[in-house]
């Protein structure tokens, strides 16, 4: 029944669906208003009062036309638009995906064969998500019908916005029919050089068409948020290419626009200009935009404006804080000739981003061991926060237009995120470690938002802490050794002490701490003058350990030691060395309160110490070594207080390792090739480049590797102790499928990664003969197959003439010798039937292939096939 409905629908509503899109809204939680809009031929006979949706939950419903537009883009265009409402609640969060399904296209679509057959489907997926909020789908301003010529480069752009400001792109996508499975045959229009889709800007732009009449081109536009893809729409769109061009039109041509970015608050206008290069012609100038659509202060675009081969107006936009987001909006600026045969259009995108002015009046005074920042509250409610950002020392940065934020390489670090508009204020205390004294820190605080929006940058603002405390210089290993190891520890006496508020006498309490980064301090000395700044320790594993200082200073109260406070700790170099392949490579630690411009690298050479090089960062590679030498090493750290009241440079030591050489890497890795593949003989040749000599000198052995299945589990097929040979055949009848790479493994076993695999797929044949004559004269006494290759096995049943079953097998040999399940009784001459299913090996796994069931003359008396 449902077949004949189907057929007496689509034979009385032939030609019909031009293009559409599914968009919507979201009202409530989970409550949504879901928008259809279709193009469909107005001279069909084919009228839709109403459409069934499905809602992606497993329900439907039938929406009628809200409204519908005749002769749409002008008389006699034969175009109807349409347009449905529906509202749904959904039941809790999940992805659903919004569809509807309309029995027939209009006829004549020249890429889609037979298109007043083939459905029209569209979708639109909604995810619906407490973490996400409100989820809009994107609004489409530009229609999906537009026009081109033969030989001129068509452009189009949907001008999708999002209302939630989440980001878009653009993704071209087959056209979809029956049950939204891609179109059989569809195309994408034929090009005399490119058909393409910017999937950023959603210019879709194609040079040249090479024939005419209506062509259809589905693409997705797909929202984005936080970097999660949160919905799409698709956009099922109709070209009407026109086979003529008399005049031999061109299209009229924008004068550059540049994307660009507006402070928030500030006016931005620009003159946007398109020329026809025909003489005579009447360019007319249109726009569509989100900032057009904005309900705070939109954008104005004086439209449509016309003039005689040149026209120009002026986009003008008094813009607000209500407008800050992090993805721009785009305004597609259209101009359109009027040839009296054919108008061609030319669009300008251009993309303005708003971005939020810089937090003013920033404020850094030092208090304790830290720096206390304020700054003013952002003119923008509807920041969420600050940001905050620190270097040592300052760094002039003006940021240029569209540079929000604090650019990586300026130096700034973010230190610390501040949640809420009002809280304008941050103690920087290095997280409670304390910043060192006589260090200038600079700051700079931007404004962030909802989603993920940033303001530009404020004025640098730096500051000095007094130097009320002592200040570490030095924690430098003097000797390395397990149990008996020795450091030389200083620092700085407190020049800017209140001696009024912390009057003398003064003593310094040292406390040690194991690791760089050590935090459970032992007092281990103390030293009872204020200028008792250095102390050697001892008795210490400095092989294994860094070692951590902090000076404690004191002060006598009212008669009583009071502490003052802390010096900020200092920890030792701690150098560690990884041997590789004639080559140290050395990297360390530390922590400490001063800045290391340089490292000097030392080797022992058996005599002295020699400074072999220097370094910027804490690392660096020893080359050109003999593996399985010993060799020892020690950095000499140079660092620096901005201050002048300390000596410069701070010298300081790690402790002494060594480590040898070894041979620890592998060969590169290369492709593998197939020189030859004969599949019915089941044989393969393989064939790899030898190595560069620079990429694998040592090479001992090939391994070829082997998967039957793509991504399945590889193990070793052959391994080949030739470093000469680059080729290997190999033979297996029951099956070469599979995938396969080679790696090369030196003489100390370290082995490369796998190279480029090859893929290669067999050729099954399974054949069965119709006679054979059990007659037991060693010729053709057994029923078998020929020819056979790559089976895994069979299932077949062989019948007499009555349907009785004499034989049944797996055995893709079969070996049937004429007698009832080859035990029983010899079974008469005769025709007998099977059937046969095959299980063929391929690569893609096990496939079944059913024979055509066929007849097999069993004759025990070879002579008579002569009679």
């Amino acid at each position: 029944m449902l077949a004949g409905i189907l057929l007496v629908w689509s034979s009385s509503f032939a030609t019909h669906n031009r293009a559409g899109e599914i968009t919507y809204e979201q009202i409530s939680t989970y409550y949504y208003k879901v928008t259809i809009t279709t193009y469909t031929k107005t001279s069909s006979p084919a009228d839709r009062p109403e459409l069934d949706i499905f809602w992606g939950d497993g329900t439907m419903s039938t929406l009628p036309r809200a409204s519908y537009q005749d002769n749409f883009g002008g008389a006699g265009s034969d175009i109807r638009k349409n347009i449905y409402f529906g509202y749904h609640t959904y039941p809790g969060p999940s992805v659903y995906t919004i569809y509807f399904e309309d029995p027939n296209r209009n006829g004549g679509v020249v890429n889609i064969p037979n298109s007043v057959n083939v459905p029209f489907y569209i979708e639109s997926q909604l995810v619906i998500s407490a973490a996400l909020g409100f989820n809009n789908s994107p609004v489409l301003l530009q229609p999906p019908i537009d026009q081109g010529v033969v030989g001129e480069v068509f452009v189009h752009n949907a001008n999708a916005y999002d209302p939630d400001g989440d980001s878009l792109s653009y993704e071209l996508f087959i056209c979809r029919g029956a049950g939204g499975l891609p179109i059989p045959g569809y195309t994408y229009p034929a090009a005399s050089s490119s058909f393409t889709l910017d999937p950023v800007t959603g210019d879709l732009v194609w040079d040249s068409p090479v024939g005419c009449g209506e062509y259809n081109v589905a693409f997705l536009i797909k929202e984005w948020r936080s970097g999660f893809q949160i919905g799409y729409v698709e956009r099922d769109m109709q070209i009407n290419i026109l086979c003529n061009n008399p005049n031999q039109n061109q299209p009229p041509q924008f004068t550059a626009q540049n994307d660009t970015c507006v402070t928030a608050g500030d006016f931005m206008s620009f003159l946007i200009t398109a020329t026809d290069p025909d003489p005579g012609n009447v360019v007319t100038l249109t726009a569509t935009g989100a900032p057009l659509q904005l309900n705070v202060s939109p954008a104005q675009f004086n439209q449509p404006v016309s003039g005689n081969q040149t026209v120009s107006q002026i986009f003008e936009w008094q813009t607000d804080c209500d407008h800050v987001r992090k993805q721009p909006y785009q305004m597609v600026f259209k101009a359109e000739d009027d040839d009296q045969y054919v108008n061609l259009v030319d669009l300008q995108s251009v993309r303005i981003t708003v971005v939020a002015p810089a937090p003013e009046n920033p404020i850094a005074n030092p208090v304790g061991n830290g720096i206390q920042l304020n700054w003013d509250q952002s003119i923008c409610p509807q920041a969420v926060g600050y940001k905050v950002y620190r270097r040592t020392g300052s760094f002039p940065f003006i940021p240029a237009n569209c540079e929000t934020g604090v650019p990586a390489y300026t130096g700034f670090i973010e230190i610390a995120t501040v949640n809420g508009l009002s809280t304008t204020s941050y103690y920087d205390d290095n997280n409670g470690i304390g910043l060192a004294p006589a260090t200038q820190y600079c700051y700079r605080v931007i404004a962030y938002f909802d989603d993920g929006a940033e303001s530009y940058s404020s004025v640098e603002v730096c500051a000095f802490l007094k130097k009320d405390l002592p200040v570490m210089t030095n924690a430098s290993v003097t000797s390395t050794d397990i149990t008996t190891g020795t450091m030389y520890v200083a620092w700085s006496k407190p020049t800017d002490l209140d001696t009024v508020q912390y009057p003398a006498p003064y003593e310094y309490r040292l406390f040690r701490s194991v690791g760089v980064n050590g935090t459970s301090f032992t007092q281990i000395a103390v030293l009872p003058s204020i200028n008792d700044t250095t102390y050697n320790d001892g008795t210490l594993n400095t092989s294994q350990n860094s070692y951590r200082y902090r000076a404690d200073l004191y002060a006598t109260v009212n008669g009583n030691l009071q502490l003052v406070g802390p010096s900020v700790a200092a920890s030792s170099i701690f150098l560690s060395i990884v041997p590789t392949d004639e080559k140290l490579l050395l990297s360390w630690n530390y922590n400490v309160p001063w800045v290391n411009d340089t490292f000097n690298i030392y080797r022992f050479d058996g005599a002295i110490w020699n400074n072999i090089g220097f370094s910027l960062t804490p690392d660096y590679a020893d080359s050109n070594l003999v593996n399985g030498q010993n060799y020892c090493y020690y950095i000499e750290g140079l660092g620096r207080y901005d201050g002048t009241s300390f000596s410069y440079p701070l010298f300081n030591n790690s402790q002494e390792a060594c480590a040898e050489p070894v041979d620890n890497v592998p060969p590169c890795a290369f492709a593998l090739d197939t020189a030859s593949f004969d599949c019915e003989s089941g044989t393969v040749v393989f064939e790899w480049e030898i190595p560069d000599p620079d990429c694998a000198d040592d090479v001992a052995q090939y391994n070829i590797y082997y998967s039957p299945t793509p991504g399945g589990n590889f193990i070793l097929l052959v391994s080949i102790n030739d470093a000469n040979q680059n080729t290997y055949t190999y033979s297996n009848g029951n099956s070469i499928a599979g995938c396969y790479y080679v790696t090369a493994t030196d003489f100390n076993g370290n082995e490369g990664a796998p190279g480029q695999q090859v893929c290669i797929d067999n050729c099954p044949v399974y054949e069965l003969p119709n006679i054979f004559t059990p007659d037991g004269n060693g010729l053709n006494d057994m029923f078998i197959p020929f020819p056979y290759r790559y089976v895994k096995d069979i299932d077949l049943k062989i019948y007499n003439r009555w349907g009785m079953q004499v034989f049944s097998t797996t055995d893709p040999e079969i070996l049937w010798n004429g007698k009832v399940n080859n035990t029983g009784e010899e079974l008469p001459d005769g025709v007998y039937y099977y059937t046969c299913i095959v299980n063929e090996i391929y690569l893609t796994g096990i496939t079944s292939r059913m024979l055509k069931p066929g007849f097999i003359h069993l004759l025990r008396d070879a002579d008579n096939l002569n009679k």
